[in-house]
């Protein structure tokens, strides 16, 4: 649909909109409008201001200038509820979900009622829940539990319940993030047969250029709290390369170059590796696996499938059951974490904030946190700052880390830096084997770039490198060999160059090659 030239007027309009936080101006006078049975996506980096805005038009924030019409008319909302009861709805990238309730519970859970909710007439309300289904093919069972469902259905019940509270506009963030690539086309098919159904409209907010290129009527790209521009995809041509270059404002390589190299002797060997979760249920089962030097074995899957059970696992932070883990012949199962580390395997976690940095230490502090009590850091049982900002000030400026100062408190750190300080803290350890686990993690493009191209380094000096990740491209992009997990299992291992994207989603999904 060409939106500029439509006779139709727009059903959201946001005008001159400007919001300041302390020290930051997170919108300037950015105009954005959204048409009936339109897609229209928001496209920028991380701190481009696509949040702040998409949280003034839900009613969190207040608008310092500008203004909000819906249907031509002035709105203030000063809520979420206000938003609602407007026709706009938003699902979130995690879901606000109840799991112990079920999916008809959940969809009906805050609805206005004089006998309260969960006491309606249960008739009606299954019948419209899957009068709904049928229509926008979102077939779930309404007496299902949500910890019953896979991911995608619960993504489905989302989107259920703003459909059931009449919602006209939908605010889609990241909706397939956490999806198999077959679940993330039948979401991108659903997307479009619900505009072409009742003219319903879409702010589609996703990282994942081949999506939003696909799925886009028109793009709107912000950078650094302006609006760069609005383009029509399918109008002007538009490549990945293009919405890249106006995101930053500079070339980007999206995809670094991988040069053949032939893997060394096995460096870590995974035998039969058993280990349970939390709950005490098995998250591995019977795991084996070996990754050899210079080579990067990548392990794809939807998150929940056993990856942070094998990242704590290969730490030394979660006992493991039965089998063996070895590092060069050498076993290290039931090691301690501290000796893992002095057998030179490093760590870039999937929870950078909570277990990959002090946010409330100084960014230097944070630097030698695996090695401060070793000289030169420690010496007679003391603290040299002196060796500790020297170490610092190197790494700094290797690895680009943007600061203020040496002493800042980490969490003050945008997300691209805190990667980069823990990049720098781990391959500076000189690694013999290095997990990453979720490197690229909230991450944009320019700091993925850069992610990339530093793996890749390590892996030509000889490091051998698990990747788990929960992003396709980057695993087929950087990946020698790829193995999928599901339910604890290992379903296939593929080589990396002949790795099909739909034969690895249905393995993701549980089938076996």
């Amino acid at each position: 649909m060409n939106a500029q030239a439509s006779p139709l007027q727009p059903i959201v309009q946001l005008k001159g909109i400007v919001k300041h936080f302390p020290g930051v101006l997170a919108n300037n006078h950015i105009d954005f409008d959204l048409y009936p049975g339109e897609v229209h996506t928001l496209l920028g980096e991380n701190g481009a201001g696509k949040t702040t805005l998409m949280n003034i038009l839900y009613g969190l924030y207040q608008p310092d200038e500008g203004e909000i019409l819906v249907k031509g008319q002035r709105v203030h909302f000063t809520s979420a509820q206000d938003a609602i009861r407007h026709g706009l709805e938003m699902v979130h990238q995690h879901f606000q979900l109840v799991k112990t309730f079920t999916v008809a519970e959940n969809i009906i859970l805050g609805q206005p009622s004089s006998r309260g909710p969960l006491l309606e007439d249960k008739r009606k309300v299954y019948q419209k829940i899957r009068e709904i289904s049928q229509q926008y093919g979102l077939n779930v069972d309404p007496n299902a539990k949500i910890w019953q469902l896979s991911v995608g259905e619960q993504q489905r019940v989302e989107i259920l319940k703003a459909l059931y509270r009449g919602a006209e506009v939908l605010i889609l963030d990241e909706p397939t993030a956490v999806l198999t690539p077959q679940e993330a086309s039948e979401l991108l098919t659903i997307i479009k047969d619900l505009l072409v159904a009742q003219k319903r409209a879409i702010i589609f907010i996703s990282h994942k250029l081949n999506e939003v290129l696909a799925i886009s009527d028109r793009i709107t790209i912000l950078r650094d709290g302006h609006k760069v521009g609005t383009v029509q995809p399918k109008v002007d041509h538009t490549t990945k390369s293009d919405l890249a270059r106006l995101m930053v404002g500079r070339e980007v390589l999206l995809s670094v170059p991988r040069s053949p190299q032939a893997p060394g002797e096995v460096r870590l060997a995974l035998e039969e590796v058993w280990v349970r979760d939390d709950r005490g249920l098995p998250a591995l089962q019977g795991v084996n696996l070996e990754i050899r030097a210079g080579e990067i074995v990548g392990f794809a899957g939807v998150a929940g499938n056993g990856q942070r059970e094998l990242e704590e696992a290969l730490r030394g932070l979660r006992p493991v059951e039965k089998g063996r883990i070895l590092l060069d012949g050498q076993e290290i199962t039931h090691c301690p974490p501290a000796e893992i580390i002095k057998r030179q395997v490093s760590h870039i976690p999937s929870d950078r904030h909570g277990w990959g940095m002090l946010d409330d230490v100084s960014v230097a502090e944070n630097l030698v946190l695996e090695t401060f009590w070793q000289e030169p850091y420690t010496y007679r049982a003391l603290l040299s700052y002196k060796a500790i900002r020297a170490a610092a000030e190197r790494l700094i400026k290797q690895y680009d880390v943007r600061t203020p100062s040496m002493m800042s408190r980490a969490g003050l750190l945008s997300g691209g830096n805190a990667q980069k300080m823990v990049l720098a803290r781990e391959l500076s350890l000189n690694p013999r084997f290095l997990l990453a686990a979720q490197p690229t993690r909230g991450l944009d493009i320019s700091g993925i770039e850069y992610v990339h191209r530093a793996l890749l380094e390590e892996r030509r000096r000889g490091v051998a490198i698990l990747l788990i990740s929960t992003e396709l491209d980057e695993i087929f992009a950087l990946s020698d060999r790829v193995a999928v997990l599901y339910e604890g299992q290992i379903m296939g291992i593929v080589p990396g160059d002949t790795a099909h994207m739909k034969d690895v989603g249905l393995m993701m999904a549980g089938a076996r090659p």
